[in-house]
């Protein structure tokens, strides 16, 4: 009974003490000046170079310790220094801030007493997985970094605050793009002691609570390719998986099995590609007023977000009509340029087209993709100040009536006349395939320029090349070759899926590549949880986006 009694006294002196102790700490300073270098290494790794000036409050508890998140687990503690006002300092692995990685600096005989300022220095030498693809180019990395924050109830009072980033050795001023930071205004660009480029934010009215954003994008080529981390569709689908299974596995434990295996791998495929086919960006969906008209078949068939391949085709009809090409192979596609043309002036995005077409090597598909870049941000630039939903409709009535007039049409002749006159037009049909094999059922006059499309066949007087049927196609009246018009819709067709995979390399991989550039994915905000106790507050560093690799900071004892 003795023994029990007195084991209860020591347990009971024990807790008073420690809630005592845990009690009267107090933690309240300013944080006068952050100073950070961020060093993009040529092995694609960074290293940080933090140094923060804390001004304890009279108040409070000495500043014992400072909690330093990092964004991920590739970096060695025992590399990590620090010091205080030039004076060495322990880093260890006690990290006790929000978020799953980060190092404990304890200041010891060197803590910030009550009412002293000191400037702690932070050195971090070797930080992996840090950078990512560009969202806007595939040539380029991107480097983004959220320097440290603290609870914003320990912290107060403003922040001179500046971020100056190192780029990899080799990369040209003309060559890196900043992007826009959350901190600060644009940054001052300059050579560092060693040649390389930098760029430097600065913020003087910054806090030290609030989680700041800096970025810049370089050449990929100036780092190993596998050093940039590319989030696949798995990762998403890894990360959606884990985060259901968190929210609701208390809840509903019987039904993760289908939601896990069928329901979100199917809702997470079907979003991604429905994302990848949007190309345009929905600010152009902002209304204004009144129908936008003059624009071309190809120009309404990308507001009306026709998939690639078929605008493809309607440019490489038009540059065919024009007398500017011809197809001399369909398999592979090989086009002919008709020197001198007697086309009239193309269009810009038809010369590009063509320029993209003609060449054959592999530079193709990427001239391909900037002519769409560019066709898709100049309607959207034409679009500007009209409304988007009367413009649709608009040029979805157009598309109808061209489709009347041609199933009205009482001779064969006249019918071929309005189908070759309102063939791009008709192919803004979303079932364009069936509804041409409907209403082209019987024979049509093939149009004077298509022996420039189709080499199978002869589009003037006197040709006798095998039809599709493989008999000898007939003549019409006029000189012109008669044809099933289902065939020629079914040529127009495979020639289009042909076009999609052999010198697009796939629709949907296509249209992805476009839709980053022209309507990216929005990029996440990361934001701070606060934490208690020791140097400060919270890290909540969570990169959503294939351009974050986000190196952020935070405290907490």
């Amino acid at each position: 009974m003795k023994n029990r009694l007195i084991a209860f006294l020591l347990a009971f002196s024990l807790l008073l003490g420690l809630t005592t102790s845990v009690s009267a700490q107090t933690y309240s300073f300013e944080l006068p000046r952050e100073v950070v270098h961020v060093y993009w290494n040529s092995d694609g790794t960074s290293a940080i170079d933090y140094r923060f000036t804390f001004k304890n409050s009279l108040s409070a508890d000495a500043i014992d310790f400072v909690d330093v998140g990092l964004p991920n687990g590739n970096y060695d503690v025992s590399s990590i220094t620090a010091d205080v006002e030039g004076s060495p300092v322990e880093v260890t692995s006690d990290y006790q801030g929000e978020g799953d990685y980060g190092v404990a600096v304890s200041l010891g005989k060197k803590s910030i007493a009550p009412g002293e300022t000191g400037t702690v220095h932070v050195y971090i030498p070797r930080l992996g997985q840090v950078l990512y693809p560009d969202d806007n180019d595939e040539a380029y990395a991107s480097a983004v970094f959220f320097p440290t924050w603290f609870g914003s109830q320990y912290v107060s009072g403003t922040t001179d605050l500046t971020v100056t980033f190192h780029l990899p050795p080799g990369v040209q001023p003309e060559e890196p793009r900043y992007h826009q930071a959350s901190g600060a205004a644009a940054p001052i660009p300059a050579l560092d002691a060693n040649g390389r480029v930098t760029y430097t934010w600065r913020n003087p009215q910054a806090n030290g609570y609030t989680p700041y954003t800096f970025g810049a994008s370089f050449p990929a080529k100036y780092v190993p390719e596998d050093a940039i981390v590319r989030v696949t569709f798995w990762d998403i689908l890894i990360g959606g998986i884990a985060i259901v299974v968190e929210a609701v596995a208390a809840v509903f434990p019987f039904c993760m099995f289908a939601v896990l295996f069928f329901g979100l791998p199917i809702y997470a495929t079907i979003n991604e590609r429905k994302r990848k086919l949007q190309y345009i960006s929905p600010k152009i969906a902002i209304e204004g007023h009144g129908i936008k008209r003059g624009l071309t078949a190809v120009e309404a068939a990308i507001l009306l977000e026709t998939p690639l391949d078929k605008v493809m085709t309607m440019i490489l009809f038009g540059v065919i009509k024009k007398g500017a090409a011809q197809v001399i192979s369909r398999e592979p596609l090989k086009l002919q340029a008709l020197n001198p043309s007697p086309a009239p002036e193309l269009r810009a995005y038809e010369k590009q087209f063509l320029e993209a077409v003609l060449d054959e090597t592999s530079t193709r598909r990427k001239l391909l993709k900037n002519m769409t870049v560019a066709l898709v941000r100049s309607v959207t630039e034409k679009m500007k100040g009209f409304s988007r939903k009367e413009t649709v409709a608009y040029y979805q009535s157009i598309n109808q009536k061209a489709w009347q007039q041609i199933e009205a049409a009482d001779t064969p002749e006249v019918k071929s006349q309005m189908y070759e006159e309102a063939l791009e037009w008709t192919m803004l049909d979303k079932d364009y395939d069936d509804r041409s094999r409907r209403v082209l059922s019987g024979p049509i006059f093939a149009p004077t320029w298509w022996g420039r499309y189709d080499p199978v066949y002869v589009g003037r007087t006197g040709g006798s090349l095998p039809s599709l049927g493989g008999g000898t196609p007939p003549s019409g009246g006029g000189g012109q070759v008669s044809l099933p018009g289902a065939d020629m819709a079914a040529s127009i067709m495979l020639g289009t899926q042909s076009f999609a995979q052999k010198v697009m390399g796939g629709v949907e991989n296509f249209t992805g590549g476009i839709t980053n550039v022209t309507n990216p994915v929005p990029v996440s905000t990361s934001s701070g949880r606060s934490g208690g106790g020791g140097g400060g507050g919270g890290c909540a560093c969570a990169c959503a986006c294939a351009g974050c690799a986000c190196a952020c900071a935070g405290g907490g004892r």
